[in-house]
């Protein structure tokens, strides 16, 4: 697909590390797959794996996490 932010690049499939912040907590999620913009760096993430995301990030957070780093591992 065509990127909607620089207007000039397709995207391909990927992987990327989305970093999510909340009240004073920060937590990177590495190898999450996208699809990445070829210009631009954009990414885009299904609606599955942004739910999957925000599921692990809330557990992160509500188990009191100041800094969680991990890998998604999608089955």
């Amino acid at each position: 697909m065509q990127c909607t932010l620089c207007q000039t690049g397709t995207t391909e499939k990927g992987k990327v590390t989305v970093t999510l912040e909340r009240d004073g907590s920060i937590v990177l999620i590495k190898d999450v797959p996208a699809e990445v913009c070829a210009n631009c760096g954009h990414y885009y993430l299904s609606e599955e794996i942004t739910r999957l995301v925000m599921e692990k990030g809330n557990e992160a957070i509500a188990s009191g996490a100041e800094l969680e780093v991990f890998k998604l591992k999608v089955a």
